[in-house]
């Protein structure tokens, strides 16, 4: 079963696939981050604000966020997360 967390703006990532969620200011992010534009490995979550916090995905994607990379980190501890659900008899 996937759980999503909220990263701002209605938009969701799988919590399964997550490798990190990190600060975009260190220069080895910046790179990361380019690098991953430069391959279109990139989905762009920030609704056109400031990105506050960028996430690695396993998939070798990078997601950025608006929404700092501690409040993401607590949605995902403190259950924040919203379950994809069968209905019954699937």
């Amino acid at each position: 079963m996937a759980d999503f967390i909220n990263i701002g703006f209605g938009n969701l990532v799988n919590t399964e696939k997550i490798v990190a969620v990190v600060n975009p200011d260190a220069a080895p992010i910046k790179r990361m981050v380019q690098n991953a534009k430069e391959q279109q490995h990139i989905v762009d979550a920030t609704q056109g604000r400031r990105t506050k916090a960028v996430i690695v995905l396993e998939t070798e994607q990078i997601v950025l966020s608006a929404v700092q990379p501690d409040t993401i980190a607590r949605r995902m501890t403190e259950g924040a997360v919203l379950s994809r659900r069968t209905p019954k008899g699937e």
